[in-house]
């Protein structure tokens, strides 16, 4: 047998070894296991297009608003009537989640989102300038949101195992900070080409593909007889009393409200803008402020892969709430611009990693028929947390001057993390 021939060729590679940078890249790359399951990538697909659309009406109401008024205190009155029924409709909707088919729940509110986003873009449309029709339209949407956002959260643990929560909320969490930078950018470019009515009617379109999006889900109803049960102020109650019983529900909110309380420093920007980075150009400073976090957080989604694996979810949250708090300290000690963008983009990351494992806690400890009550506490912290921080920054930063507020704001994160984790070990234990 001649072997000249033979001995002259290449090895042929070993598949594994092909493999390898392959499946080396996928650690490390966005986790997208969950879009293998067809129900969650729909969920997830009506999520990319209410994103940005969602943020061009959060721009055009209060831009409105301004342009009829002239003064930032009714933005500020705006802002409010919407927070209000938000947070009621919020725990109610929790409730309702856990006794009907949150499909059902979902399409009857993301519907009722569309309908109030066509009503505000008629009102443009036909020039009403009616500040008090623009608030009740905010609290009737919000309202709708305080409803739909118990359902859509509870429904992703059935859609997906377990073992996929973090990934799942890594890939919604995502395009929602992605929403955060793009809408408004988009916003601020459309508004002096097309007006602000076609924005609304532009999140109205949006809205109607998420209404399709939900409509192909599978039927999500109670996984036990829930036919007696009714969704009033005592589940209501009974929902907070089961976050009472189980330590490490508890804890994740609290951790949340450490977080954003004591260290979101938002309230703190225009001041830092025009004072601290005011060589930069007040407007270039602000702008990046205002940006870097929800930057961070987009890398820390892009990079999921990286994190979304590890069973450990509560030490995980604790090491996360850790940097941010560090990471806004760091942000309040410089004074050179790029180096505080730095700061407050690794705080974004450290945000996402403890959006991430906060909710796959609140999906994976808590039965189904608790999980909408739970997703219904956790979207009134989420709400209420930086708007309970502007107060607080606010008045520290008029008080002590800003970058110290920013500082000890930090710090404080910091040892109240710290402190929490060491006296009450249900967190830090906790992992799946």
């Amino acid at each position: 047998m001649d072997t000249s021939e033979s001995s002259t060729e290449e090895p042929e590679a070993d598949p594994a070894s092909r493999e390898r940078p392959e499946r080396t890249r996928r650690r490390w790359a966005m986790d997208t296991r969950p879009l293998r399951r067809p129900a969650y990538r729909r969920l997830w697909a009506s999520t990319i297009v209410t994103a940005v659309g969602s943020q061009l009406t959060a721009v055009a109401v209060p831009k409105q608003v301004y342009d009829l008024t002239g003064s930032s205190a009714w933005v500020g009155y705006a802002s409010f009537a919407g927070l209000l029924p938000m947070v009621v409709f919020a725990l109610w909707g929790g409730a309702i989640a856990d006794t009907v088919d949150r499909r059902t729940l979902l399409l009857v509110t993301n519907t009722g989102i569309a309908v109030t986003s066509v009503l505000f873009w008629i009102q443009a449309l036909i020039g009403l300038d009616s500040v008090a029709v623009l608030m009740v339209l905010l609290a009737l949407q919000q309202a709708f949101f305080g409803l739909n956002a118990p359902a859509r959260n509870a429904s992703i643990a059935r859609l997906v195992p377990e073992d996929e929560l973090a990934a799942a909320n890594a890939l919604g969490s995502t395009v929602m900070q992605t929403g955060l930078v793009a809408g408004p950018l988009l916003a601020g470019a459309l508004i002096p080409v097309i007006g602000l009515a076609e924005l609304y009617l532009i999140d109205a379109v949006a809205l109607c593909v998420a209404v399709w999006a939900v409509a192909r889900l599978p039927a999500l109803p109670p996984l036990k007889a829930v036919a007696k049960r009714r969704a009033g102020i005592r589940e209501i109650a009974e929902g907070f009393r089961y976050i009472a019983l189980h330590k490490v529900l508890l804890l994740s909110f609290l951790a949340d409200v450490i977080a954003m309380v004591l260290g979101m420093p938002r309230a703190l920007f225009p001041q830092l803008a025009a004072e601290t980075y005011g060589s930069y150009g007040e407007g270039l400073a602000l702008g990046l402020l205002f940006a870097a976090i929800p930057v961070g957080a987009v890398a820390g989604g892009l990079f999921s892969g990286t994190f979304s694996r590890v069973r450990r979810h509560g030490w995980m949250v604790i090491g996360a709430v850790v940097v941010w708090g560090l990471a806004i300290a760091g942000f309040g000690l410089t004074t050179t611009l790029w180096i505080a963008v730095a700061f407050l983009v690794v705080a974004g990351v450290a945000d996402m990693v403890s959006m991430v494992f906060r909710g796959a806690i609140l999906l994976s400890a808590a039965t189904d028929e608790m999980r909408g009550r739970m997703q219904g506490v956790f979207t009134v912290v989420v709400a209420g947390g930086p708007r309970l921080a502007d107060v607080l920054h606010g008045t520290a930063g008029s008080a002590f001057g800003p970058r110290a507020a920013v500082t000890g704001g930090g710090l404080l994160v910091v040892v109240a993390m710290l402190a929490l984790a060491v006296t009450v070990p249900a967190l830090r234990r906790y992992r799946i």
